[in-house]
C-alpha cells in the first residue's frame, strides 16, 4: 500500500442507501489517485483511466493528435509487443474495451470476466507505462482514422516538414503523467486485495509532475457575442441554438443553479415555452394600427380572438372558414382586411402547424473555467419562418422567471426528485460505472465522486439569479441551421466545408422580437403530482424465478415476473397490441407510425411530470402493431398506464398536430439517404430477409398523400381487431398485475367507447424470415443514396440455423473466437476501413454471422473477397487451436452467459425477447451453458466446415454491396460482369423475397396452454 494510500483511506464517500459495494480512495507513490470498488456479487471486473489532456492541448496544425494517440496506445507495449494483443485478450475473455477523447480529457476503459482481470489490468496499465508506437503502425492508423484527420495528421504536416510520429511521441511524453491521471478499479475481491494489485501494477507509471492545462476565462470575447450564425447542414431540418457563456455550474454544484433553470426553461408541461411553441400557428390577427400579433387560440375548432372581439365558434363551409363577419379561404398565407367592432384587422391563416418539435435547455460544453448555457430547438417549417418570434418568446419566458422570482418550492421539488433518483438508481454495467466516476474525479472532491452534480441540496436564490441575469440579449449567440440557407451562406469553414454566414444582432432587435412575439400563456409549472411517496416493497408469496402465464384469454395474455433479485420499488409493464391491419401496406405502416407519434404528442404535457419523476413511457410501432411500455417507480405507474390506454381508445385526429407530425416524419424519411452506407446496407439486408416489410421509399411516397381524414378512417379500422400480449415485472403483486390487465381489457374491449374486438385465431401475425438456398451466394448491389458520400459498404451475411441450443453455442463460440481476429486482419492489418466488425445476427430466432465493412479504400466486391480470404486463413487458426485455448474460450463464453442481470430492465429485456419472438425458452441460459460444457473442439470445427467454410456445400450467404461515389466506375463495371458460379444476383428485392421459402415462426405455439402448466398452483 502506498503511504498516501493509508493516509487518505478514511475519506467518507457518499453512496446510495441501496448500494452494498465498498469504496476506498488511495493515492500511490507516483501521485496517481485511485478509487477502488469492491463488489463481491459482480461477475465482470472493470477499470477506467482518465487522463487530464484532450484536444485543447493539441499543437497548432496537428488537430486530431490527442484522439490519434488514444488509438495508438491500443496497438502494443514493451511488455506485450504483439500488435493488438490487448484487444485480443479482452475479447477472448468475455470483455469489451473502448476509449474516447474530449476537449480536456482522454478516457480509457475495459471490462473482462473476473478470473482474467489481473492480467487484463496489467495489459491495460502498459498504455501508460511503456507503449510502442512503431512508424509502420502509426502510418496504418492514420489511414484508418482518415475521416477528417488525414489532412491534418499527414498531408499538411508533411508539407511543413513535420514528422507526425515524432510529434505523437512528444505529445505522450509531455502530457501523460501519473499525477494528472485518475483511475477507477472495480473488482470482486475485497478492498485490501484490490489495493495490493493496483499498487503492484500502476506505481510504474511515471510521474512527470505535470500540471493540468487550464484554459481560463470565457472563450468568447465581445466580438463573438450578439451574433447570428446561419449554417447549412447535411440533413433536412431546422435547428435553432441560443447560447450564452455563463459561470460554470461546477463551481457551485450543490446549489444547482443550472439544474433549476434547465428544469423551468426546458419544461414541457402546460404553460411552458415548449408547449406554447408546439401549438403555435393557425389563425393570427394583426391590428393594423399597432401591428401587435394576437393569437386566436390553440384548437382549430374553437377559436377566440384575444383582446379584440369574442368569437366563440369557427365554422367550415365548403373550402372556407367563417368567423362572424370574417370569411377567408383556408390556404396557407391567405389574408383579408376587414373592419370589426371599430378595429381594423389583418387576419392570416398560417396553416395547422406548430413551431417546434423539440426543446432542450441546460449547460453544455462546460469545464472548470467556462461554460455555456444552451437552448436547443428543432423548428418546423413554420417555426423556421418565425425564428424571431421563437427567440422573442424565449426571452418572454426568461422575463417571466425574473418577475416570478426564485421559488423555494421548485428547488425543493427538484431536490426531492434528485434524492430519490440517486438512492434508488439502477445498478449499471461496471464498465459504464467506472467511466462515469473516473470522469467525475477530476471535478469533484472525493466524497462526491459518486454523486457529482446529481444532488442539488443548498438553496441559494442569489446564485440562481446571477445565472438568470447572464441569460440576456447582450451575452447571446444564435446558431441557426437549415438547408433553406442554400445560396445565402457565402463563407466556408475549413474543416468540414460547412457553408455559413454571420451577422450582428443587437439588444434593441431582440426587444423588437419580444414585442412582436405572440401573446401566449406562459407560466411556471404546477407542483408535480407524479413524485412517488410510497417506496415500500411488496411481499409476494410466490417467488417465481422465471415469467409465469398469469392470464390467458381470447383478448389478452399476461406474463408475470415478480422482483426476486433487485429489491427496488420499480416495475415495468409492456403491452404489445397486435393489430393485423397495421402492416398490410406501406400506407398502413406509415399511418400506424403517425398514430403512435400523435399519441405521444397528445400525452406530452400530462406525462412530462411523470418522466422527470422517474416514471417513463414509450409508444412505438412494432411489426405486429404497436407497443405501450411504462417503467419506473411503481407507486403511480397504473395511473399513467390507464391514462395512455384511455388516449388510445378515445383517439382523435387533430389536424394541426397531424401536419406537424407528418412534416417531421417526412424529414426522417428524406434523411435516410444521408445514412452512412453501412447503415443502408443493413437496411437492404433486413428488407431482403424479413417477410412483409416495405421499402422506405414506398412508405415515403404513401406519406406524401396522407391527410388527417386518412388517419381518422384508419385508426378505428386498425383498432377494430386486436390482441394484448402483456408482461409485468417488478414490485407488483400477482393480484394487482391481473387486475391491471383486466382494467385495460375493459377499457379496450368492454366500455361504451370501445371500438375493438378480440382477434380471430386466423388473424394473429407472425414474423417470418427468408430461408436462403444452400450452396448459393446471393448478392445485391446498389449505389449509395448520397452521391456526396465517398464511402462504400459491405454487409456479408451467412445464414446458419433456426434457434437450437447446441447450434446457438457453436455459432456464439465461433464469433467470440473470430471477431477480434477479423478486426485485426481486416482493419488493423489491411486497413480496409474504420468501420469493421464481425458479429452474430438474430432475425426472429434465425441465427447467422455478419461481416460489416465501410471503406473508401476498396469497392464492395473487393471487400467481399477479403472477407472470404480471412475465412480461409481463419480455418487453419481454428483447427490449430490447442485444447487449453479451446477450453479457455468455452469458459469465457460460459462466464458471459452466467453474468447476472444488473437491473430490472435488463432482466425484463431478456424475458420479453423470448415472449415477443415466441421462443419462450426462459431457461435458455442454463440450457446453453449445459450445451457448451458438452461441446468439443472437433464439433466446433465440424460446425465451421458445414456452415461457415468457404465453398462449404451447405453454406447460405447474402452479400449486400453499397457503392459510394469513389467507386461508381466499379459499380458500372460489375453490372456487366458474368455472375460467378453458385452465385445469384438479386435484381429486385421484393420479387426475390416473394420467390423464397420461409422459415416457420415460433409464434402461436402457446396460445392454448393451460395456466397450471406454466404456473403451478394456479
Amino acid at each position: 500500500m502506498g503511504d498516501l494510500g493509508r493516509e487518505e483511506a478514511g475519506v467518507e464517500i457518499v453512496k446510495a442507501r441501496t448500494d452494498k459495494r465498498e469504496y476506498r480512495r488511495i493515492v500511490l507513490k507516483n501521485s496517481l489517485e485511485v478509487l477502488l470498488i469492491s463488489d463481491p456479487e459482480t461477475d465482470k471486473c472493470a477499470a477506467s483511466m482518465n487522463v487530464r489532456v484532450g484536444s485543447f492541448s493539441e499543437p497548432d496544425g496537428l488537430e486530431g493528435l490527442a484522439h490519434f494517440l488514444e488509438h495508438m496506445l491500443f496497438y502494443a507495449s514493451e511488455k506485450y509487443p504483439d500488435e493488438d494483443s490487448y484487444s485480443k485478450f479482452i475479447s477472448e475473455h468475455g470483455g469489451y474495451t473502448n476509449a474516447f477523447t474530449s476537449d480536456e480529457n482522454t478516457n480509457y476503459n475495459f471490462d473482462v470476466n473476473t478470473e482474467n482481470f489481473e492480467e487484463a489490468l496489467d495489459r491495460f496499465a502498459q498504455f501508460f507505462i511503456k507503449p510502442l508506437m512503431s512508424p509502420d503502425a502509426t502510418m496504418r492508423e492514420i489511414r484508418a482514422v482518415n475521416s477528417g484527420n488525414l489532412d491534418s495528421l499527414d498531408i499538411r504536416p508533411k508539407e511543413r516538414g513535420v514528422d507526425t510520429r515524432s510529434e505523437l511521441v512528444n505529445f505522450y511524453e509531455e502530457h501523460y503523467s501519473a499525477n494528472i491521471m485518475h483511475l477507477v478499479v472495480y473488482a470482486k475481491e475485497n478492498l485490501d486485495k484490490i489495493e495490493s494489485l493496483v499498487e503492484s501494477i500502476f506505481q510504474e507509471i511515471p510521474n512527470k509532475d505535470r500540471s493540468s492545462l487550464r484554459f481560463t476565462g470565457q472563450p468568447c470575447t465581445l466580438e463573438h457575442l450578439q451574433i447570428l450564425v446561419k449554417a447549412i447542414p447535411i440533413k433536412q431540418g431546422h435547428e435553432l441554438r441560443i447560447v450564452w457563456p455563463v459561470t460554470p455550474d461546477i463551481l457551485h454544484y450543490k446549489e444547482g443553479a443550472s439544474c433549476y433553470l434547465s428544469h423551468l426553461i426546458g419544461h414541457e408541461g402546460v404553460g411552458s415555452l415548449f408547449c406554447s411553441l408546439k401549438t403555435m400557428g393557425g389563425f393570427l390577427a394583426y391590428p393594423l394600427q399597432s401591428y401587435n400579433m394576437l393569437h386566436w387560440g390553440k384548437s382549430c375548432f374553437a377559436w377566440k380572438l384575444v383582446h379584440v372581439v369574442d368569437i366563440s365558434h369557427l365554422e367550415q363551409k365548403g373550402g372556407a372558414w367563417t368567423v362572424s363577419q370574417i370569411v377567408f379561404v383556408a390556404d396557407k398565407g391567405c389574408s383579408v382586411t376587414t373592419f370589426q367592432n371599430g378595429i381594423s384587422l389583418l387576419v392570416t391563416f398560417n396553416g395547422f402547424e406548430g413551431w417546434a418539435t423539440y426543446l432542450y435547455a441546460g449547460e453544455t460544453d462546460w469545464t472548470n473555467d467556462f461554460s455555456f448555457f444552451s437552448v436547443i430547438i428543432d423548428l418546423t417549417d413554420a417555426g423556421h419562418e418565425h425564428m424571431e418570434d421563437v427567440v422573442g418568446m424565449l426571452f418572454k419566458y426568461i422575463d417571466l422567471l425574473h418577475k416570478c422570482g426564485i421559488c423555494t418550492w421548485i428547488f425543493d421539488e427538484l431536490s426531492a426528485i434528485s434524492e430519490t433518483r440517486f438512492h434508488y438508481r439502477d445498478k449499471i454495467p461496471p464498465i459504464d460505472y467506472v467511466v462515469n466516476i473516473a470522469s467525475n474525479m477530476q471535478f469533484y472532491p472525493p466524497n462526491d465522486w459518486l454523486v457529482g452534480s446529481s444532488l442539488p441540496s443548498r438553496f441559494n436564490p442569489g446564485l440562481i439569479q446571477l445565472l438568470l441575469d447572464e441569460l440576456n440579449p447582450n451575452n447571446m449567440r444564435i446558431f441557426w441551421s437549415s438547408m433553406n440557407f442554400e445560396g445565402h451562406a457565402k463563407m466556408i469553414e475549413p474543416w468540414y466545408g460547412t457553408a455559413y454566414s454571420a451577422e450582428k444582432i443587437t439588444e434593441s432587435m431582440v426587444q423588437q422580437w419580444m414585442e412582436r412575439a405572440p401573446n401566449v400563456h406562459l407560466d411556471l409549472p404546477m407542483p408535480n403530482v407524479f413524485i412517488p411517496t410510497d417506496l415500500s416493497l411488496k411481499n409476494v408469496a410466490e417467488k417465481a424465478e422465471s415469467p409465469v402465464l398469469l392470464r390467458n384469454s381470447s383478448c389478452s395474455r399476461l406474463w408475470y415476473k415478480p422482483d426476486t433479485l433487485f429489491s427496488t420499488p420499480k416495475a415495468y409493464v409492456i403491452l404489445d397490441l397486435h393489430c393485423p391491419y397495421s402492416r398490410h401496406s406501406p400506407e398502413a405502416e406509415v399511418l400506424t407510425y403517425i398514430f403512435t407519434q400523435l399519441l405521444v404528442d397528445y400525452l406530452n404535457e400530462y406525462a412530462y411530470d411523470a418522466q422527470i419523476s422517474g416514471l417513463g413511457y414509450s409508444i412505438h410501432v412494432t411489426r405486429s402493431g404497436f407497443q405501450v411500455s411504462v417503467g419506473g417507480y411503481n407507486h403511480k405507474l397504473r395511473i399513467l398506464l390507464e391514462t395512455i390506454i384511455e388516449k388510445v381508445v378515445r383517439f382523435e385526429v387533430k389536424p394541426d398536430r397531424f401536419y406537424v407530425i407528418k412534416e417531421r416524419i417526412t424529414k426522417e424519411y428524406q434523411n435516410i439517404k444521408f445514412q452512412q452506407p453501412h447503415g443502408q446496407a443493413a437496411s437492404y439486408c433486413s428488407l431482403i430477409l424479413h417477410d412483409h416489410s416495405w421499402p422506405w421509399n414506398d412508405e415515403l411516397e404513401a406519406l406524401a398523400h396522407l391527410e388527417p381524414d386518412n388517419l381518422a378512417k384508419f385508426a378505428p379500422l386498425m383498432l377494430s381487431r386486436t390482441f394484448l400480449q402483456c408482461y409485468i415485472a417488478g414490485n407488483i403483486g400477482p393480484t394487482e398485475a391481473e387486475s391491471m390487465i383486466q382494467k385495460i381489457e375493459d377499457i379496450i374491449f368492454n366500455c361504451p367507447q370501445s371500438i375493438s374486438k378480440c382477434l380471430l385465431p386466423s388473424q394473429h401475425l407472425t414474423d417470418r424470415v427468408a430461408k436462403l438456398a444452400s450452396g448459393t451466394n446471393f448478392f445485391y448491389t446498389v449505389e449509395g443514396l448520397n452521391p456526396s458520400n465517398d464511402n462504400s459498404a459491405l454487409i456479408h451475411y451467412i445464414q446458419v440455423h433456426q434457434d437450437d441450443f447446441m447450434l446457438n453455442v457453436k455459432l456464439q463460440l465461433f464469433c467470440l473466437i473470430g471477431k477480434q481476429a477479423a478486426f485485426h486482419q481486416l482493419r488493423t492489418v489491411e486497413q480496409l476501413g474504420y468501420v469493421t466488425s464481425m458479429s452474430r445476427r438474430d432475425d426472429f430466432g434465425i441465427h447467422g454471422v455478419q461481416f460489416c465493412i465501410q471503406s473508401t479504400v476498396k469497392d464492395p466486391s473487393h471487400l467481399y473477397m477479403r472477407v472470404e480470404s480471412f475465412l480461409e486463413k481463419f480455418e487453419s487458426q481454428l483447427c490449430e487451436m490447442s485444447n487449453d485455448e479451446f477450453k479457455s474460450r468455452v469458459n469465457a463464453l460460459i462466464d458471459m452467459k452466467l453474468e447476472k442481470y444488473k437491473n430490472l430492465w435488463e432482466e425484463s429485456s431478456f424475458y420479453w425477447h423470448e415472449i415477443s419472438y415466441g421462443t419462450l425458452k426462459f431457461d435458455r441460459t442454463e440450457r446453453e451453458v449445459a450445451a457448451l460444457k458438452q461441446l468439443t473442439h472437433q464439433e466446433l470445427i465440424d460446425f465451421f466446415n458445414e456452415y461457415i467454410k468457404v465453398g462449404a456445400p451447405g453454406k447460405k450467404t447474402l452479400s449486400v454491396q453499397v457503392y459510394g461515389s469513389l467507386h461508381s466506375s466499379e459499380y458500372i463495371a460489375q453490372k456487366s460482369e458474368p455472375t460467378p458460379t453458385n452465385s445469384v444476383r438479386i435484381e429486385d428485392i421484393l420479387s426475390f423475397r416473394n420467390s423464397q421459402s420461409l422459415y416457420g415462426s415460433f409464434k402461436g405455439g402457446y396460445s392454448h396452454m393451460k395456466l397450471q402448466e406454466l404456473f403451478p398452483g394456479t
